[in-house]
């Protein structure tokens, strides 16, 4: 809860345009000008504590350290001491009688703060083509706000007990509106006179600290590149204990000098010799799943594709992988010797046919 946006005024307003955006809210929304309007009522709640706490200085300078506060055992309500003509309290007379109406009607007990959830991190990962085949672990190193080892995160530690410094050791808090006098049980100590708890030094009160981790981060098989992992609540952790954000991780997969992928099927280009593809042969090809033979069929033409099955990347909508796609390449020969040359002669006057449709 951000008392500066309920009132709709800056961290810098001065007190007097504190009061000015009270009355003008509390014109909108008190009880009496929209009777039966629960959610108005619950709107005035919200401006008068606002309103309570940036008005007085104690208040908001401790509201600035350290946020909101809610009472431990509900809402203390305002008690009427009586009557106060002195110059002082007199020349201190700013109040309206819709301030007092606030301090009335404050509700008695407030749901705690949640806090605000802290910040996702981003990071990136790059994995080898064999590593999205089948799956891998690796390491990132994040350095993010982590929740305070010292205090656990609540920002103050419990001490052996010193005067309150809010109230001066008495329990209560007095106020003035006009020349009525109100006292109040104390906030911080919450009426005893005795501060218990200090401020965490080490985190200066806000439960967190930076704090550099490695966190394994577990690749997933079949994964694409591009996809993006989400490890929960490993992101920042929000101030006073709120939840923890997320970290998402991309994977990046390194380009691979044999192997590419296409869809769920992993393709390997096999150069093939002018004899081998002309007259059939097996031959043996490296795969990430161990050596594989594949059989070359008579007549194989340039750009043929022949298929392992089960040899590719698993899918991601079932359990079945994808094929290993072997890709032909028929290579020629690069210098030809009298003979060989007099062979291929003979061959093509043996099969004449034209290799050509225009």
């Amino acid at each position: 809860m951000d008392f500066y946006v309920i009132l709709g005024v800056n961290r810098h307003a001065s007190v007097i345009d504190v009061k000015r955006a009270y009355r003008r809210l509390a014109r909108k929304f008190h009880p009496d000008i929209n009777p039966g309007d629960q959610a108005a009522a619950a709107r005035f709640r919200q401006i008068s504590e606002a309103y309570q706490t940036l008005s007085d200085p104690d208040r908001r300078r401790r509201y600035d350290m350290l946020g909101h506060q809610p009472d431990r055992d509900g809402e203390a309500t305002l008690g009427f001491e009586g009557f106060d003509f002195s110059a002082a309290v007199h020349a201190n007379q700013q109040s309206t009688f819709g301030d007092l109406f606030a301090d009335v009607l404050r509700p008695s007990r407030q749901q705690p703060r949640s806090g605000e959830r802290g910040a996702d991190l981003h990071a990136a990962v790059t994995v080898e083509l064999e590593d999205a085949l089948h799956g891998a672990e690796r390491a990132v190193v994040v350095t993010r706000q982590a929740r305070c080892v010292t205090c656990s995160g609540s920002g103050s530690l419990h001490g052996a007990g010193a005067r309150c410094a809010t109230c001066q050791g008495s329990g209560a808090l007095r106020s003035a509106r006009g020349h009525m006098v109100f006292s109040r049980p104390c906030v911080r100590c919450g009426g005893t006179g005795i501060q218990r708890q200090e401020r965490c030094l080490l985190c200066r009160g806000t439960g967190t600290q930076p704090r550099t981790e490695t966190v394994p981060v577990r690749i997933p098989a079949g994964i694409q590149d591009g996809s993006r992992l989400r490890l929960a609540e490993m992101g920042h952790v929000g101030p006073h204990g709120a939840p923890a954000g997320d970290l998402y991780v991309t994977i990046h997969v390194a380009p691979h000098d044999r192997f590419r992928r296409e869809g769920d099927d992993l393709l390997f280009t096999l150069p093939v010799a002018v004899h081998e593809a002309a007259l059939g042969a097996r031959i043996e090809i490296p795969t990430f799943d161990g050596p594989a033979r594949v059989k070359i069929p008579p007549g194989t033409q340039s750009g043929q594709r022949l298929r392992l099955r089960g040899r590719g990347f698993p899918s991601v909508r079932d359990t079945r992988r994808g094929d290993l796609v072997v890709e032909v390449k028929v290579m020629l020969p690069k210098l030809l010797d009298e003979r060989s040359k007099e062979l291929l002669r003979e061959f093509g006057k043996i099969n004449g046919e034209s290799v050509r449709d225009f």
